[in-house]
């Protein structure tokens, strides 16, 4: 079977994910894949598919892409890049698209053009036997010119130091990012995971129509929203009670003095049209899982609590004997749960409730300087696909874990974790710097600078 050569550009951003991403949907709709070129760091793929729709199903699903071309052109210099085209021009691989309108866009990865420079850019082409009109709103037909100059924006080459040509063949799926923009979601808490990470995972799961996700820390509720989008059923559960009746305080900045009203992960479902897919919402605490043992899910997406905006908490008393009073309601008293511990519950939970082959995936955070390999952890059950990460600050990141079911459990099936506890990421994380001020030391400075600033300007000495 014939096969076509496609590159895949990328957006330069969550580099780590993208091999993942790609192997993941291509798996999913059964389509082989070849890598020309070894993936890395560089924002394009050379891939081998089989087929033009092939690469348009993996596209649409795909939101690191941006788009993906049939590529004509490749070459480590621009003079060598034009004799290549018009060589191909000669043996007539315009003739398909030479009477249709067309348009050709110019990208120049870590560099900069002016208009003027891009105007001309789009004349060197100028001998390729266009016969069609220039159409720049909706063209019959795209091409797409790519200058390569690395990846160090402190180190820019003189000249590009690999050059692309080819024909859009495919947009990527990233226009779900914007519709799905937390600044326009109805519903939203301090945690809401943003909606290009949301989709990742899903893909990551490989969520397609018809699978039943659970996310057992659904929060606000974002995670089930991507994975609804890709047509899964959905249903969520989560300790705190507030959170999924839609009564914790406010977290938009302009409306934190309202009361929030008619807000709830069902009314985000309603907003993206995809209420149909939605399951409902359990308060319910992790740690004792309420699900029938015959409950098999298809994927299983979390973001458990790191213990720094959200409380890591179940169910529990630190008294030997609670006393509960005789109330109309009742809220059970909560003692801690370390990391470690909803780690290694969530992973035996998986490992009975998850189908064969399905995936689980969920996020761990890390203090960059004292992660290590060792500390990921592990089950009999579960084979290690991915292990992707997302620098949070200069000294911390968080770990996006993505693990595929290999075998039914057992009960000599082992589990182990090391992942430094909530308690000790926690002081990590807000007492990195032993120098750094306290909030009433930075407004005292802040203070005493204001009070200097002011004493130059008027020629002021102050003590």
């Amino acid at each position: 079977m014939k096969r076509f050569i496609y590159l895949l550009w990328f957006a330069h951003e969550h580099v780590a994910f993208r091999i993942h991403e790609i192997e993941s949907i291509a798996s999913l709709l059964n389509i082989p894949i070849k890598w020309l070129e070894p993936p890395s760091d560089e924002p394009w793929y050379l891939v081998e598919l089989p087929s033009e729709e092939a690469v348009q199903q993996i596209s649409a699903r795909s939101v690191t892409m941006r788009r993906a071309l049939q590529l004509w052109a490749d070459e480590p210099t621009i003079s060598k890049l034009h004799e290549t085209l018009k060589e191909k021009c000669l043996n007539g691989i315009l003739e398909p698209f030479k009477l249709k309108s067309f348009k050709v866009d110019v990208d120049l990865f870590c560099n900069s053009q002016t208009k003027e420079e891009k105007l001309e850019r789009i004349e060197s082409f100028s001998y390729i036997p266009f016969e069609g009109p220039v159409n720049l709103k909706n063209p019959d037909v795209t091409f797409q010119y790519i200058e390569y100059y690395g990846l160090d924006p402190k180190n820019i080459p003189e000249f590009p130091t690999r050059t692309f040509f080819g024909r859009v063949v495919a947009e990527s799926g990233r226009s779900l990012i914007h519709e799905l923009s937390l600044k326009n979601r109805t519903f939203i808490g301090n945690t809401s995971m943003d909606p290009q990470l949301s989709l990742l995972m899903a893909n990551l799961g490989k969520v397609s129509n018809g699978d039943l996700v659970l996310d057992p820390f659904v929060g606000s509720g974002s995670l089930l929203v991507a994975a609804a989008k890709f047509g899964g059923h959905v249903i969520g559960t989560d300790i705190d009670y507030l959170m999924l009746h839609g009564r914790t305080r406010p977290t938009r900045k302009q409306t934190r003095h309202i009361p929030r009203r008619n807000e709830s992960i069902e009314a985000n479902m309603v907003q993206y049209s995809c209420v149909d897919k939605y399951i409902d919402v359990i308060v319910a605490d992790s740690s004792i899982p309420c699900w029938r043992s015959d409950v098999e899910f298809d994927c299983i997406l979390a973001d458990p609590p790191y213990g720094i905006r959200e409380p890591t908490e179940r169910i529990g008393s630190k008294e030997f004997l609670p006393i509960v009073k005789k109330e109309t309601i009742h809220f059970p008293s909560k003692v801690d749960y370390g990391l470690n511990e909803i780690v290694k519950d969530l992973m035996k939970f998986s490992s009975k409730q998850l189908k064969l082959n399905g995936r689980l995936l969920f996020w761990v955070p890390v203090f960059k300087q004292h992660y290590d390999e060792s500390q990921i952890p592990r089950h009999s059950s579960f084979k290690l696909i991915g292990n992707c990460e997302q620098v949070l600050t200069t000294f911390t990141a968080r770990r996006l874990l993505i693990f595929e079911k290999i075998k039914m459990p057992e009960d000599t099936d082992e589990c182990s974790c090391t992942i430094p506890s909530t308690n000790s990421f926690r002081e990590q994380f807000f007492n990195w710097d032993e120098n750094r001020l306290t909030r009433k030391e930075k407004k005292e400075a802040a203070a005493r600078n204001k009070e200097l600033w002011f004493a130059k300007l008027n020629n002021i000495n102050v003590k």
